[in-house]
């Protein structure tokens, strides 16, 4: 295993075998190993760990630079102190890289009000396989000069090149933060205070949806909205008037919503800890489809009400891969997002990935002509 100090140094590690056709395997801390596809056996391994350091911060700015090898956790915490933050949520965020937050693309509950992380990455460093290193936009917000080839990398899951450095823009925390769990007794009575929210003149960061499955693990088997809100003092206290009437529940301040909304965030890596065997299905549908996806699970499921994400959870990942298959006639969208390593290669992870695959095959070629790097790591396509 090869672990690069700095950006030269992971140049050279992606270009010493590449001109001699050797395969390459780029990870980072390795959280992330049951998604997605596994990665052929390769010649040669890479690491960004050692890549940690905070390269740029400028608090009055709303910028960050960091390595990619620097833990989400950290990252977090330097920008906490400035009452900053970069909310995307992703699961795994103690022990995951910013490089691999980057590379799968992941995100959580918040994504409804700030997007994902195309919408917080404003510039990137990474090297190619031809041992250069290249940079995209830079550590200014409004950065439209040219082709953004940053933006490539992001869930590209490594095929493409290594990521070294990312540059974020950060947001300030909000003043007060208050969160909600509405229980209803049926779907469809969730459905129609989701809808009652999103049609309201308050429009909050996140309003996750648990069936009575995954409620379970939160203590109440109901239908289950958890909403979080924020603002000033005053906004907050509106917000909490105006969700009285939408469905019975609770507020959350203080550690209280940081406990709750760390359980939400990591639903997926708690369950696969317990579930050696399972997998997670991610379907991605309209908001009107969510009531009928949500619906088709049987077992736990979580849903990104506001956005239409919902994710199942198996706990034999050959039912997921049953499920999928009914499900296909829906016309849903979705991959098998996580799967034991046993297994995947006979499994279909990604059915249908859409009109602009090949656009993505184009990309890849460029790239990486010869397939040398992390063969077969997006869901097998790639």
């Amino acid at each position: 295993m090869t672990v690069p100090q700095n950006l030269e140094e992971l140049c050279e590690a992606l270009h010493r075998p590449a001109k001699h056709q050797r395969t390459i395997s780029i990870t980072g801390a390795g959280t992330k190993h049951r998604m997605a596809g596994a990665a052929a056996n390769a010649d040669e391994s890479i690491s960004t760990t050692g890549l940690n350091q905070i390269i740029e911060y400028e608090p009055r700015d709303l910028t960050i630079s960091v390595e990619a090898g620097v833990l989400w956790r950290d990252l977090t915490a330097v920008l906490a102190k400035n009452k900053q933050m970069i909310p995307l949520d992703p699961p795994f965020a103690p022990n995951a890289t910013v490089g691999g937050v980057i590379a799968t693309n992941s995100s959580g509950p918040r994504r409804r009000l700030y997007g994902t992380a195309r919408d917080v990455v404003i510039g990137m460093q990474f090297a190619t396989l031809q041992g250069k290193a290249v940079q995209s936009g830079g550590m200014v917000v409004k950065n439209v000069a040219g082709l953004d080839m940053g933006k490539l990398m992001i869930g590209s899951f490594g095929t493409l090149a290594a990521i070294a450095v990312v540059n974020f823009k950060v947001q300030p925390a909000p003043e007060v933060e208050r969160s909600f769990l509405l229980a209803f007794p049926s779907l469809t009575a969730a459905m129609e205070g989701r809808d009652r929210i999103l049609t309201g003149p308050l429009q909050p960061a996140a309003i996750d949806l648990l069936n009575p499955a995954a409620a379970a693990t939160l203590g109440n088997a109901s239908w289950l909205l958890a909403i979080r809100a924020g603002g000033n003092a005053a906004a907050v206290d509106r917000y909490e008037r105006e969700f009285t009437g939408v469905g019975d529940g609770m507020a959350f301040d203080d550690d209280r919503q940081t406990i709750l909304w760390r359980r939400i965030q990591e639903f997926t890596p708690a369950f696969l800890e317990t579930h050696r065997a399972g997998a997670v299905v991610r379907i991605s549908c309209t908001l009107k489809e969510t009531q009928a996806v949500m619906g088709a699970f049987e077992g736990p499921a979580v849903a990104r009400a506001g956005n239409g994400v919902c994710y199942g959870y198996f706990e034999q990942a050959y039912a997921a891969d049953a499920w999928f298959r009914d499900a296909a006639p829906r016309g849903w969208k979705g991959v098998i997002e996580f799967s034991p390593a046993e297994g995947k290669a006979s499994w279909n992870l990604w059915p249908s990935p859409g009109a602009d695959f090949e656009i993505m095959r184009k990309v890849k070629g460029m790239f990486d002509p010869s397939n040398l790097l992390n063969r077969g790591r997006l869901y097998h396509r790639i």
